[in-house]
């Protein structure tokens, strides 16, 4: 097969159950380049060297005018860019401030601090299916995995409890967003994204305003208050980085959640050993980052010279992918890849990235999933799934069920 149609295959819908075939086909080639597209690189080490390399930026304005762009970008053309999308020294800039009110070295028990919190959410959306309990069950997705995150981050950020509701639509909103649509229906998504994205930054405006002047324990009042050796953000750059932790702490997470639950409920032999040792979720998920990672690959890359990999010369400007999940599964870094093993050593996966542009929110992703498997697997007696495979979400780079459909007998 060749690359040109492997990466049709990779990004075509009907394949979104089960990509890894495929990624396994794509690794014959560590570098390929697509017909008149981007240059895909599908290898472990390959791809670990160019997430460290300062010589490949994440700045969209690098690529050549004839280059491809890759899928929709979850930023506001409103707002100036994410440290997602921008390079050295700015990214350092941004990305310092955004995290002294997150984590280590200046707030290092932020989300440490959190786990009784997010113990008593996770309990909560539980208690919330009692009356499925026997019957048509629960759909996984829209009854936990999304409720679930946009409630941790409006309690991180500091968002009042009246308006977390307003908060989930606009999630729910944005998030759609990330799917592909029909042309006829590209234009009207499009006004109700811009809606949601321009109501979302005015209501952050007016918060921030207000924490500026009444500052509270929370990531909204640390950001607005906060002073580094680099200055504060600015009221706009506020904005867009409270929308990053939104969106993209979101959208990582519910996959993590959904795809975690589907894996132990294919895996019933893990369920009950997570069932009968809490402990081994930590390993448990590292390992559910390497088999089946919430961002399948990162398409928003470009070279900044010309660069040669395995063999490959990458021209300057060049669209390029790297498909991380193909990387998780390469049998030349993990032994027997394509197995769920919860207590892998040496698990250096790609799940959350690595290098500069590593997941922001890795620390709180981890522990928000931690503690909403195990809780699932304690409480819900004979979970079993109604449909295998789910029905996934449209959006290659960010792959897991749009609806998990579980039955069970009670609730514990």
């Amino acid at each position: 097969m060749t690359s040109v149609a492997l990466l049709r295959q990779i990004t075509d819908y009907a394949n979104r159950a089960d990509p890894y075939p495929l990624y396994a086909e794509l690794r014959k080639t560590p570098v390929v380049q697509d017909e008149a597209g981007p240059y895909v690189v599908s290898t472990y080490w390959e791809i670990k060297e160019l997430l460290h390399d300062p010589r490949i930026s994440s700045d969209a304005r690098n690529l050549s005018p004839d280059a491809p762009m890759g899928p929709a970008q979850e930023e506001d053309p409103n707002l100036p860019p994410t440290f997602l999308r921008l390079d050295p020294p700015e990214h350092d800039r941004l990305r310092g401030l955004a995290n002294r009110p997150f984590g280590p070295p200046h707030t290092p028990r932020r989300v440490h601090e959190m786990r009784s919190e997010l113990a008593e959410i996770v309990s909560g959306l539980i208690d919330g299916f009692r009356d499925r309990e026997g019957g048509d069950g629960i759909d996984l997705v829209d009854n936990f995995a999304y409720p679930f995150p946009v409630t941790v981050i409006c309690r991180l950020l500091g968002i009042p409890r009246e308006d977390e509701s307003r908060f989930h639509q606009w999630a729910d909103t944005i998030a759609a967003s990330l799917d592909p649509v029909s042309a006829e229906d590209r234009e009207a998504r499009l006004e109700t994204t811009r809606q949601a994205r321009s109501d979302l930054a005015v209501y952050l405006a007016g918060l921030i305003e207000e924490r500026r002047k009444a500052p509270r324990d929370d990531m909204l009042s640390a950001m607005a208050a906060g002073h580094g050796p680099d200055g504060q953000l600015s009221p706009v750059e506020m904005i867009s980085t409270a929308a990053l932790l939104l969106i993209a702490g979101h959208e990582t997470t519910v996959n993590l959640i959904t795809n975690g639950m589907l894996t132990l409920l294919r895996n019933p032999d893990v369920l009950q050993r997570l069932r009968d040792d809490p402990d081994l979720a930590v390993p448990l998920v590292e390992e559910l980052l390497r088999y089946e990672p919430p961002v399948q690959l990162l398409p928003q890359r470009t070279t900044l010279t010309d660069i040669e990999i395995a063999g490959t010369v990458i021209p300057k400007g060049a669209s390029l992918w790297l498909v991380l999940a193909s990387g998780n599964r390469d049998p030349q870094r993990f032994p027997d890849p394509d197995r769920f093993i919860p207590n892998r050593p040496d698990n250096q996966h790609l799940g959350l990235g690595s290098g500069i542009h590593s997941c922001f929110g890795a620390p709180l992703a981890r522990l928000e999933a931690q503690l909403a498997l195990t809780e699932l697997v304690r409480r819900l007696d004979n979970p079993r799934l109604l449909q295998d495979p789910p029905e996934y979400r449209q959006n290659a780079v960010l792959r897991g069920p749009r609806h998990l459909n579980i039955a069970f007998d009670g609730l514990k």
